[in-house]
């Protein structure tokens, strides 16, 4: 274990702050250039209330943003309507340099189920007007509850047109399931360009990385119209991270150094609850959020607390396994999620009421069988490397009786719809539960599908599986119906494409299986 000194002071070594904030001044602050470069977005609804976020960034792609290290006085106000002459409530904060002059200011009081407006003022600066919402109240009936699902936004591998649609559907809000930005570039099948070709490894590049990931216009739009809710994936920090191990097998204490200038950055660019403000290379991302008496979201974290993918590469990498050659697959005490989150996640399941319950979380869930014929192969790291822990989730839903599970998830750029199963192996094992994967927002297509036709046999669970189009997924929730549309892009590289609904499905109130509409 790394000493408590010895890691503050690395920390301060890659700009990670632990500074408490400073008192804001009353001094006028003037800027040389629009400081609201990165917008404004809104997340993590509740009933009397929310989150709203921006940066001050004059010159984002600058170290600091191009402002010095001052804390800057700002005020925030919230109205009724768009024109923000109803002023319903405001208040001061204060953008500190050590949060790269981020604020996230939470909101309460408000009334429930209301749509409301927002917006910043820094010195004779003003944002753009968000729009937000309030959660219905607890326990409310609720008619309906429509949300967009995405994942995957590599930003060189295409536009994010995709939102323009998003914005254009009439949402509750925003689920993103992971891998919001890329550390890496795979330096081919580019779309656009930028010149950040290095791998951030300290606070400063991660933050750039995040502003220019933040410049998109189509993005921006989707998060000043709709609230999000979020998780990560690796590639907010490292290709396949699993807790304290990197994939290129850098010392754990090296790469804690790593991840925790990674999550600070992530939780500077995105609108999070100050519980989610993180503590070194530690962040509490997983949560709840109910939407009345309709829905609740379990929002799960895969990456941070999980068990080493099992049976690496000889170079240390997650790779297809072969069951019958990798003993520690069949380990039961390995974990995806973490004792303590496996622990949360079956007492959020026994306490529910909703009707509907939707597991977000970053990957693949279902199994999927890559060898056709005999024998069988496995990713190790989605929830194939962790099958015991899958299948005590899946248990956990049923010994808690839990109403209309949806799983949903992001990872491998395509629409993936399956029955998840206590025993895959057996085709009479009950369906449990639905799950919903969707395809990338922009980031390049993954390679099963050029292999389905050969092991589709392999996995008779799926429903459907597309992945030559971007998109996302659209799911409408009604008392007796979970209806998903699956989102296709005709391209992601012009900044302006068609999209087209590729597949229907529902999920009947009281009958888990995806079943086509």
């Amino acid at each position: 274990m790394i000493g408590r000194r010895r890691f503050l002071e690395a920390l301060a070594a890659l700009g990670v702050s632990r500074v408490l904030p400073a008192r804001a001044t009353d001094r006028k602050v003037r800027f040389d250039s629009y400081p609201f470069t990165l917008g404004v977005a809104s997340g993590y609804p509740t009933p009397d209330g929310f989150v709203l976020w921006t940066r001050l960034a004059p010159r984002p792609l600058e170290p600091g943003g191009g402002l010095s290290p001052e804390p800057v006085p700002m005020r925030w106000e919230v109205a009724a309507d768009e024109s923000m002459k109803s002023i319903i409530f405001s208040g001061e904060t204060t953008a500190e340099p050590a949060w790269a002059h981020s604020v996230h200011v939470e909101v309460r009081g408000l009334a429930p189920d209301r749509w409301y407006f927002y917006r910043f003022l820094a010195g004779d600066a003003v944002s753009p007007i968000g729009r937000t919402r309030t959660a219905p109240a607890a326990g409310a009936a609720v008619a309906r509850l429509r949300f967009a699902f995405a994942s995957c936004q590599q930003y060189e591998h295409g536009y994010y047109n995709a939102y323009q649609h998003m914005v254009a559907d009439d949402l509750d809000l925003v689920v993103f399931l992971g891998d919001y930005l890329y550390e890496s570039s795979v330096r081919q099948g580019y779309v656009r360009r930028h010149n950040q070709t290095a791998e951030p490894v300290a606070l400063a590049g991660y933050r750039i990385r995040h502003a220019l990931y933040k410049t998109d216009a189509d993005l921006q739009s989707a998060h000043r119209i709709y609230p999000w809710i979020a998780t990560w994936d690796d590639h907010e920090v490292d290709n396949d991270y699993a807790n304290d191990r990197q994939e290129a097998g850098t010392p754990p204490h090296e790469f804690l150094l790593r991840r925790a200038a990674a999550y600070q950055a992530y939780y500077e660019h995105m609108p999070l609850p100050a519980a989610m403000r993180p503590h070194g290379p530690d962040m509490r991302i997983h949560t709840g959020l109910a939407w009345g008496s309709l829905a609740s979201f379990h929002v799960l974290d895969g990456r941070q607390y999980r068990s080493h993918q099992a049976c690496p590469s000889a170079a240390g990498r997650t790779w297809d396994v072969d069951p019958e050659n990798c003993v520690e697959l069949r380990d039961p005490s390995r974990t995806l999620l973490g004792k303590q989150q496996e622990a949360w996640l079956d007492q959020r399941f026994a306490n529910s009421r909703t009707t509907w319950n939707i597991v977000a979380q970053p990957v693949l869930m279902a199994r999927r069988d890559n060898r056709p014929g005999d024998g069988k192969l496995f990713w190790t790291d989605g929830w194939d490397g962790y099958p015991a822990a899958r299948r005590r989730l899946l248990e956990s839903v049923v010994a808690r009786g839990l109403s209309n599970p949806i799983v949903i998830g992001g990872d491998v750029h395509m629409h993936f719809v399956a029955d998840l199963k206590l025993d895959f192996d057996d085709e009479k094992s009950p369906v449990v539960a639905s799950e919903f994967t969707g395809t990338s927002i922009s980031s390049n297509p993954g390679r099963w599908q050029r292999e389905w036709r050969a092991i589709r046999a392999e996995n008779p669970h799926f429903k459907y599986l597309r992945g030559d189009q971007r998109g996302y997924v659209h799911a409408n929730v009604s008392r007796g119906r979970f209806h998903a549309a699956l989102i296709g892009l005709d391209t992601v590289k012009k900044p302006e494409s068609r999209a087209d609904v590729l597949a229907r499905f529902v999920v009947e109130d009281g009958r888990p299986g995806p079943v086509r509409a």
